[in-house]
């Protein structure tokens, strides 16, 4: 018998919409001029020049220029931006964005992460990709999550391994960025995964999986593991 694949449900999934996420640690924004000035000063500096190194734009030269950069994004739908706003300060400490938004479909991918130093490996910044896939799956109705990397970005590929996401393999020669080659790693989460990602996800970031001093006790790698 030919085979033509599994019959699929065709409703499309929803448009993501430019609302508030709302976490325990941090909670997502959509880009607003307020919040420029703090993103500028925790992305730039020599201190965080390496957070751009596989990025497809800055770092910028100047702060007219970011905030130029920062308009056209806040203004965009597709790719759709998040500041990651840290509750206890108030402060935006990263940014995320949805893109590559496949509807018809139900695929669609995060990317353009940039963590700045305050929100580095600490809780708020596995809380932010946490709601981020959960609007994707839970509310809106997407079968597939990507997460794509230049195949140089270690650090990249470790942390989308972490969240859950399965590696897929190499688009060689994928791209030109700032005029250099880009191979880039696939990765992805899938609906039928999620479940068990969100009880992982979950799990982890409850209060009791940290000691008095902030150290976990189970990582999610492990978790993710089963």
């Amino acid at each position: 018998m030919t085979q033509i694949g599994i019959a699929v449900d065709s409703v499309p999934a929803q448009l993501p919409q430019p609302i508030v996420l709302p976490g325990r640690m941090v909670t997502l924004h959509p880009f607003e001029a307020s919040q420029a000035a703090a993103l500028y000063q925790g992305t730039h500096g020599p201190e965080c020049e390496s957070q751009w190194r596989y990025m497809s734009d800055g770092p910028y030269p100047s702060r007219a220029a970011y905030d130029a950069a920062f308009v056209q994004k806040q203004n965009s739908r597709d790719p759709l931006f998040w500041a990651i706003v840290d509750r206890a300060s108030g402060l935006p400490v990263g940014q995320a964005a949805y893109l590559r938004i496949e509807p018809t479909h139900r695929s669609i991918e995060v990317g353009s992460i940039i963590f700045t130093p305050a929100l580095q490996r600490s809780i708020g910044a596995t809380e932010a990709m946490y709601l981020m896939a959960r609007h994707v799956f839970n509310d809106l109705g997407y079968r597939r999550y990507e997460w794509k990397c230049n195949a140089l970005n270690e650090p990249s590929r470790r942390a989308a391994l972490r969240l859950g996401f399965t590696f897929e393999g190499i688009f060689r020669q994928h791209m030109i960025v700032k005029g250099r080659n880009r191979d880039t790693a696939w990765f992805s989460m899938l609906d039928s995964e999620w479940p068990r990602r969100q009880a992982n996800f979950e799990q982890w970031l409850a209060p009791s999986n940290f000691d008095a001093a902030g150290r976990q006790r189970l990582s999610l790698s492990q978790l993710n593991l089963h």
